[in-house]
């Protein structure tokens, strides 16, 4: 029963995303084509609810689902590596035209071929974990 909440999420989220257009290839051409501020617009709210999400946390203390105090850490200095990770991000996006949430909206879409990107993007993350220790961090 626990998990059924996030699957909830989960569908809602697939839901707004999916009518939002946020999943659609074409409108992730034209925001790095710079054609349309659509998705720009999606991102910025994004950025956004987030900002005060977490200073909503901060300030009135909020616990989790457990009942434990949220903790939330500061980044650690260094802006090379995220800059490089981000470049890798966005040109991974994209060349296959899509993030990694919208991945599943667009496998539970029906987009079977989708399932190759999903495997790319998991074979990354491993590759990025077997390697991540001799990277300058």
């Amino acid at each position: 029963m626990n998990l059924l909440k996030y699957l909830i999420v989960g569908f809602v989220f697939g839901l707004v995303l999916t009518k939002a257009e946020a999943v659609s290839w074409y409108r992730i051409y034209e925001m790095f084509q710079f054609d349309s501020f659509h998705m720009y617009g999606i991102i910025s709210t994004a950025i956004a609810t987030g900002i005060v999400g977490l200073q909503i946390i901060k300030k009135y203390k909020i616990k989790d689902s457990n009942g434990l105090p949220i903790e939330i850490l500061d980044k650690e200095k260094g802006t090379f590596r995220y800059w490089i990770g981000g470049l890798i991000f966005g040109l991974g996006w994209a060349l296959v035209g899509a993030c990694p949430g919208p991945i599943f909206i667009l496998i539970g879409a029906g987009f079977i071929s989708v399932v190759l990107i999903l495997i790319g993007a998991l074979l990354g993350t491993f590759l990025y974990g077997v390697i991540k220790d001799y990277l300058p961090h």
